[in-house]
């Protein structure tokens, strides 16, 4: 196999099987397509700023010998289509979790576990200003999450507790795709701007940097099915 086609085939593989599994008939995840697809925009219009701005800085750089060449600014076209197929994997596995197992309601464990992770993660942020990757990932995760508890009544729909289940189950999926990415490495990244942990090959705030973009799609999935869902009061 050409070698330049190594992110592309790390993404096909990834997508494939939630791909043909969105229409299984107890989930129906293609039915939800009109609500995930305009959910899946804003995260990934934001991501994408931040990839080049990051790219640009050095925080991470591209192995241009496992992608095809062509981009967006200094963003491979590769690491574009990643910010749309990890979360539809993602949320995918979101619904099925929310299918298979319609008990898990939200309850305050969830809230007080997402909360004491946001002040964890801002204060390590402000800490760390000096390192990029650590900074931002952190103190924007904690904005967000600061976001969705101050904005809960526009944020209804969302399930904290459910969040943090479907993430424990996505984050094996998500550190094997991003095992490959480091490990080859299609992706490699600047020591001095991150904490220099790792799991393996992967950056620990890549987790975090995950989360975020799977949380923001999540919450604004819930929001736009939620408008169809729940009738208006009178």
């Amino acid at each position: 196999m050409n070698p330049h086609f190594t992110y592309c085939l790390i993404l096909a593989s990834s997508v494939a099987g939630p791909l043909a599994l969105s229409f299984d008939r107890k989930v129906q995840f293609y039915n939800k397509w009109k609500y995930l697809f305009p959910a899946m925009i804003i995260p990934g219009v934001l991501y994408i700023v931040w990839d080049i701005w990051f790219t640009s800085k050095g925080v991470w750089r591209f192995n241009e010998n496992y992608i095809i060449g062509i981009k967006l600014f200094n963003l491979p076209l590769e690491e574009v289509a990643f910010f749309f197929i990890v979360p539809y994997c993602c949320v995918f596995i979101y619904e099925c979790i929310r299918c298979y197992f319609p008990r898990i309601k939200n309850n305050w464990p969830g809230n007080i576990i997402l909360i004491s992770q946001a002040i964890i993660l801002f204060i390590t942020g402000l800490f760390f200003y000096d390192k990029s990757y650590t900074s931002w990932t952190f103190i924007l995760s904690a904005l967000v999450i600061g976001a969705i508890y101050q904005w809960r009544i526009f944020f209804a729909g969302f399930n904290s507790t459910l969040f943090l289940v479907s993430w424990l189950i996505i984050l094996a999926p998500f550190l094997v795709v991003n095992g490959f990415l480091t490990a080859i490495p299609v992706v490699v990244y600047t020591n001095a701007e991150n904490l220099g942990i790792r799991i393996f090959t992967i950056p620990v705030e890549d987790i975090f940097y995950g989360m975020l973009l799977v949380l923001m799609n999540i919450v604004l999935y819930e929001r736009l099915t939620s408008r169809h869902t729940i009738p208006p009061a009178l």
